[in-house]
């Protein structure tokens, strides 16, 4: 390594950043902004997907981001390079679901963007652990000075006691996860598609699942279908690409699923800190309780 080289990582792509600075500008992914403002670090800028706002970032994502002075670079078909690079960033960090692809951006426009900048990529797909991936962001935090406090893991480490403890009983009521989509029904998450589902399932908690078909993360059904899995809790993916809850008011299906229910929010691009898996975890136990 170059005798100048004062900062490196190796992201999750096998691919070596190297600087002669420790970063200071860092530009990220919506969620992984989130998750390093969780661990000490406050991004300059943030960009969003194809499903985000290109005015705004989504509000489900971020966490508790304080998004004043933070730039929006854009989101979607109009993101490219000279946008992502207008806050003059010395980093950017990103997230894939698999295969080094840099998730939200084409990539023509990562390419040029790598040519131009270090570009982390933290894999955030089914195959690790929402634990797992937790585990990198805060490697990465380390690596540029930064760490989440020691009192986050403590409440992390209590909020997953306290699950294990209310799923220990006979009577564990059925959770389905699921994304709005319209008057007409809804996409029924596969539970061991994601992480943070999976860290339910893992601690006892009945996630019900939908029926074998198409779609390996969604299944897409109307709400009576939906209704016949009998959930004594739903999350709900409140992310700006669902249909808001407040639209399903007065919806007669929505009204059949959840009259005897209790919905809880739930935002399928998790900020992956010990804090906000706490936080997470908390409040489906507070619903498992009540």
């Amino acid at each position: 390594m170059n005798e100048r080289t004062v900062w490196q990582f190796t992201d999750d792509r096998g691919q070596l950043s190297a600087t002669g600075e420790r970063p200071q500008r860092v530009l990220a992914y919506v969620q992984a902004g989130a998750t390093l403002w969780d661990h000490g670090i406050r991004p300059a800028g943030l960009f969003g997907s194809g499903h985000d706002d290109p005015a705004a970032p989504d509000p489900a994502k971020t966490g508790s981001l304080p998004l004043d002075g933070i730039a929006y670079a854009g989101a979607g078909a109009a993101l490219d390079t000279d946008a992502l690079l207008r806050g003059a960033p010395d980093l950017v960090v990103a997230v894939s679901y698999g295969g080094g692809q840099v998730y939200g951006l084409d990539p023509e426009t990562a390419k040029h963007l790598e040519d131009r900048v270090p570009v982390v990529v933290i894999d955030v797909g089914r195959e690790r652990t929402l634990a797992g991936i937790g585990d990198r962001f805060a490697e990465l935090a380390r690596s540029l000075g930064a760490g989440e406090p020691a009192a986050a893991t403590r409440e992390r480490d209590a909020a997953v006691d306290r699950l294990r403890t209310l799923t220990a009983g006979p009577s564990r009521p059925g959770v389905l996860a699921l994304s709005p989509a319209g008057p007409d029904g809804a996409h029924l998450a596969r539970p061991r598609m994601w992480p943070e589902l999976s860290v339910l399932a893992d601690l006892g908690v009945n996630l019900l699942e939908p029926a074998e078909g198409p779609g390996a993360n969604w299944s897409t059904t109307g709400w009576s279908e939906a209704a016949a899995l009998r959930p004594g809790i739903v999350l709900a993916d409140i992310r700006s690409n669902a249909t808001p809850l407040a639209e399903l008011r007065g919806n007669a299906g929505w009204a059949a699923l959840t009259d005897t229910a209790r919905v809880v929010p739930w935002n399928p691009e998790p900020v992956c800190s010990a804090r906000a898996h706490a936080r997470f975890l908390n409040l489906v136990a507070d619903a498992l309780e009540s």
